[in-house]
């Protein structure tokens, strides 16, 4: 007889000829948790940085231990503390949050998380998404995209478990809401919330927060970030001129930045007459009412639902320091000058090389060197990431003095790169599904697949190129579908971008896109795309718990599919979209109504049979026979089942058919054929655990582990269980505690 062992083994395995007396298997302790994972998020400070010796001071007393304001006892004692610092856009409120943290980074070891919630605005949600604020730090701490669904409730309570046991620093960036910072104050002692704004948020107070306005720059500090960014000879030789400039700029470090980087690039330029210049532009400005300047409407305001709510003392500071950007930009070469004004009037917030180069109607060799003047002159910045920003009041000068040409050009161009990069990205991640959209002319058009020969594979990469634009891409969208002639493109956009929703699940963004595009598509006379848009954004609305507003959707999604149909009947795609929306509709009842789920499901597996989509005839099935074991039908069920394993074998669609194989199992446990449950399950979640599909896995093995408990076999109970906790802890689950504290039991009853 052979003494081999072949396969995947979990748990303890013996190989012997020969064995006297009995095999004892003691596991000493349970898996031990995966390390923390550390995220140092926070950007980093500006190389030229004016000690603000008085905010940094107050800082410190306050959240440094032992301090006086702060808490008291050894390091790390006390509950967490909170400073807001607000105060006008410009005067460096963030650079001096970023240099505390800088200073104090080793105290905290479990990290530094960052929230910039100027990205996270939406309509509706004054000052922000602060679910979505949550689940970044979920995400950052190392929570699996699977357990980040939820009402805020629940991401509450998600959150402060995980940050119960690690001391962090948690920096939020353009607060604009109580809400936004109270939902991520971790748990810990000792941790600490640094938070910006543009109010003073008084409310917080009540949070125990230290409320700390950042004034202007005095004339001293002014004058000595002047005489650091431009050489102390100079401003020594010259006071009174460097006092004016300091005035001119109004006391805010980006403004100073502006001018140092004038007299920096000319040598010979003297603080006199650059103060000069900036007098008589102020003198011109005076004369401009507010109203001539900001008079027409453009497209992205006040619809462009990510820009920042502009206060009468934002205008009145920009106003103030619009001359020092007017000066640097008059003094750009001419090519840079126009990218300049593009820039500002397109829609994103950041960009790339390569974004920057199709927004200006350039090759990316010409762009370069027109942003390398831009970051010299001190109009733009660079970060860590390579992406290049407008300070907000840097923006909005280079946005008013765009014209209408130039803000529609700037528009159409971000747009067509975006979606062009989107329908590439599309393809490298979600491979031959359904669309509506036909983007293989524009993609022909653009030349080669960016993604094809990336390193690390095409679909890592076209995520990651996602992630990065998203927040931009989200910004054209809304600026796209307020515009009025660009319907057809906002909602081929909005269709491309579920490729990254359906795998990072930003559901707020996720939702507002899916709205944006399906009324653009109405507008378009597009009912299929409306259907198809209406039904993916049934998932984010039910991960959400909005039921109701799920369920709307997919009535409509079903009406708009018949209807688009029914108009061509002979259109294979659009009989595919029928199934599709049916099995969307399907997923729906599962939570109401399981046998209306299985009459959707039936549908939707006979719609994809008459188009001759097998592997949609195969998940049609899957979720149908898990409908009707749901009902209680379960031999239905089983028969149903291995059909759509079978089938799904048949098509080589590994991870699928193991999830079928699971729900085989589970069907027969229902039916008290437990042998054969513990068979299938065992094999389902050897082949999820090869395919990566540990979330999936986790479930098999937790069937598992209940029927070895009832059958009182106190060892599978704890192989299974071991497995079990190592995935939901390695994921971030809620559900780990309880597991693990089901494995402990386990472990101590063997005695």
């Amino acid at each position: 007889m052979g003494n081999e062992v072949s396969g995947t083994v979990h748990g303890p395995v013996v190989q012997a000829g020969r064995l006297h007396g009995g095999v004892h298997f003691h596991y000493q302790t349970p898996p031990a948790p995966p390390p923390a994972r550390v995220p140092r998020q926070v950007p980093a400070g500006t190389a030229s940085f004016e000690n603000r010796t008085t905010e940094l001071a107050e800082l410190d007393d306050w959240l440094t231990p032992g301090g006086q304001g702060g808490p008291g006892g050894p390091e790390g004692a006390g509950s967490p503390r909170i400073a807001l610092l607000s105060g006008l856009p410009g005067v460096g409120k963030r650079a001096t949050v970023r240099r505390w943290v800088e200073r104090t980074r080793d105290r905290f070891p479990g990290g530094h998380l960052y929230v910039d919630f100027a990205r996270l605005r939406r309509e509706g949600a004054a000052g922000g998404d602060v679910s979505e604020g949550l689940r970044h730090c979920l995400r950052s701490i190392g929570v699996a995209e699977e357990y980040l669904s939820g009402d805020l409730a629940e991401l509450t309570a998600h959150y402060r478990s995980h940050s119960a046991d690690r001391r962090i620093v948690v920096v939020l960036d353009e607060v604009s809401q109580p809400a936004q910072v109270r939902a991520l104050i971790p748990n810990a002692p000792g941790s600490v919330v640094l938070a910006t704004s543009r109010d003073r948020l008084g409310e917080l107070m009540w949070d125990g927060a230290r409320l700390m306005p950042v004034e202007p720059l005095s004339a001293d500090s002014g004058r000595r970030l002047l005489a650091r960014l431009c050489g102390e000879d100079r401003v020594r030789a010259e006071p009174e001129a460097a006092a004016r400039l300091v005035e001119w700029c109004g006391g805010l470090p980006v403004a100073l930045y502006v001018v140092a980087a004038r007299l920096a690039v000319h040598r010979r330029l003297t603080l006199s007459a650059l103060a000069g210049e900036l007098a008589d532009e102020n003198r011109r400005l005076a004369g401009l009412s507010p109203g001539a300047r900001r008079g027409e409407a453009r497209m992205d305001e006040p619809q462009h639902r990510s820009e920042p709510h502009r206060s009468d003392s934002l205008i009145g500071e920009e106003h103030t320091v619009s001359a020092v950007f007017t000066v640097a930009y008059r003094d750009l070469p001419q090519d840079a000058a126009r990218l300049y004004r593009l820039l500002g009037a397109s829609p994103g917030r950041s960009f790339d090389t390569g974004g920057a180069a199709a927004v200006g109607g350039l090759p990316a060799s010409a762009a370069a060197p027109l942003l390398g003047a831009l970051e010299r002159a001190s109009l733009l910045d660079v970060g860590e990431d390579g992406r290049y920003r407008f300070h907000d009041l840097v923006r909005l000068h280079a946005r008013d003095l765009a014209d209408a040409d130039e803000r529609e050009a700037a528009l159409a161009r971000a747009m067509e790169y975006h979606l062009t990069g989107a329908a590439f990205a599309d393809r490298a991640i979600m491979g031959r599904r359904l669309r509506i959209a036909d983007h293989r002319e524009r993609m022909r058009r653009a030349g080669p697949d960016p993604f094809e020969q990336a390193q690390g594979g095409a679909k890592q990469a076209a995520l990651a190129w996602l992630e990065a634009e998203r927040a931009d891409a989200l910004a054209v969208l809304r600026a796209a579908a307020a515009h009025g002639g660009l319907d057809r493109q906002t909602w081929q956009l909005a269709e491309a971008l579920t490729a990254l929703y359906l795998h990072h699940r930003h559901l707020a963004e996720w939702i507002e896109s899916g709205e944006l595009g399906a009324a653009a598509a109405a507008r378009d006379g597009q009912p299929a795309a409306e259907a198809r848009l209406r039904a993916l954004l049934s998932r984010p609305l039910m991960d959400l718990g909005e039921f109701e507003r799920a369920g709307q959707e997919l009535e409509t999604a079903v009406l708009r599919a018949d209807g688009a149909a029914a108009a061509a009947p002979e259109d294979r795609r659009l009989i595919l979209l029928r199934g599709s929306v049916r099995e969307f509709s399907g997923r729906y009842w599962d939570r109401f109504d399981p046998a209306r789920a299985a009459e959707a499901y039936d549908s939707a597996r006979a719609l994809s049979a008459e188009a001759g989509d097998d592997r949609g005839v195969a998940i049609a099935l899957y979720f149908m026979g898990c409908s009707q074991s749901a009902t209680g039908r379960h031999e239905d069920g089983l028969a149903t089942l291995r059909d759509g394993y079978e089938l799904l074998r048949g098509l080589g669609d590994v991870r699928m058919a193991a999830r079928a194989q699971a729900a085989i199992g589970d069907t027969y446990e229902a039916l008290g054929r437990t042998a054969e449950a513990v068979e299938a399950l065992e094999e389902a979640a050897r082949a999820l655990r090869a395919q990566e599909a540990t979330h999936y896995e986790a479930q098999a093995l937790e069937t598992l582990a209940g029927i070895a408990e009832r059958a009182g076999d106190t060892e599978s109970l704890r192989r299974h269980l071991h497995r079990a906790v190592e995935i939901h802890e390695a994921g971030g689950s809620p559900r780990a505690p309880e597991l693990r504290a089901r494995l402990e039991a386990a472990e101590g009853s063997e005695g």
